[in-house]
């Protein structure tokens, strides 16, 4: 049977506190909490070994723990500089191989940086490059793997809500990572109300189809934004920051769906899953 599922973005800082070193513990550490999902980071790069991943990947079928990746940040999907294309498929690849070694379900990527002035050459660009890389990862048996494009945290980068579900329709295994906080920094605090996060569950199913919204992969946590968008992600401890986990909550329980929830708080991100969780559990 579907759930929602929550976990964090790599390990809270009391993890480590605890004398925990390695994210082999963290299955185990995670259950004992009572969440069930964790998004491993690759963000500086893929170093984890196979036999390591393995080792993770049992672990984490041992306690429940639906498994995702995220990707190195270098990956540029719309550049038209060769040298960053090479680079780009590198990372692609080897996050969908330490993907597959642990049995990861979903790799996260950040589609590329600054855009220019030509959104448009600059999507298309990367829609034919996300496609090339697609193929060359189903020849090498990765097929099933979905890919995940997510949504950017300012506005003069690539990766708008649009953006995003454009490139979801390269093919079926690619699916959006939806972040709230980066829709709602983007957008100068655009998420304040229900009824915004309404609009945009609104637009991925329109554009997508339910089955996408159900089982939607999100990221969610408070943040700290200026102009540019984007500052840094805050903590639920952190008073006036938004936006409200309380509306997605609820429209979650409304629209019968059970994403993955990642949190990404700073250092708090797997305490702050559990206070998600307990907000949508308040809401059965």
């Amino acid at each position: 049977m579907s759930q929602v599922r929550f976990g964090p973005a790599g390990n809270s800082d009391s993890f480590y506190e605890a004398g925990f070193k390695s994210s082999l513990d963290m299955p185990r550490w995670l259950a004992g909490l009572g969440l069930n999902a964790y998004e491993y980071q690759c963000v500086r790069g893929v170093h984890i070994k196979e036999a390591t991943a393995v080792k993770l990947g049992e672990a984490a079928r041992e306690y429940n723990i639906a498994l995702s990746i995220h990707a190195p940040y270098y990956i540029s999907l719309g550049s038209a500089d060769p040298g960053i294309r090479d680079k780009t498929r590198k990372h692609f690849l080897d996050s969908m191989w330490a993907a597959k070694w642990m049995g990861a379900l979903t790799v996260v990527l950040h589609p590329g940086g600054k855009v220019g002035d030509d959104r448009p050459a600059a999507l298309s660009r990367a829609k034919e490059h996300l496609a090339e890389l697609l193929d060359i990862a189903r020849v090498e048996g990765l097929g099933d793997i979905v890919v995940a494009p997510e949504t950017m945290g300012k506005p003069a980068q690539l990766g708008n809500l649009d953006e995003i579900l454009e490139l979801c329709t390269v093919e079926g295994k690619v699916m959006p990572a939806i972040d709230f906080g980066h829709l709602h920094a983007a957008g100068a605090g655009a998420l304040s109300e229900a009824a915004d996060f309404n609009t945009v569950l609104d637009r991925i199913e329109a554009a997508l189809g339910v089955g996408a919204l159900t089982s939607l992969h999100i990221h969610f946590s408070q943040i700290e934004f200026t102009r540019a968008g984007e500052r840094r992600h805050r903590t639920v401890l952190d008073e006036g920051y938004g936006p409200d986990f309380t509306h997605l909550a609820r429209l979650i329980t409304e629209r019968n769906m059970t994403p993955t929830i990642i949190c990404e708080s700073a250092g708090r991100q797997a305490e702050d899953a559990l206070v998600y969780r307990q907000i949508y559990e308040s809401m059965q």
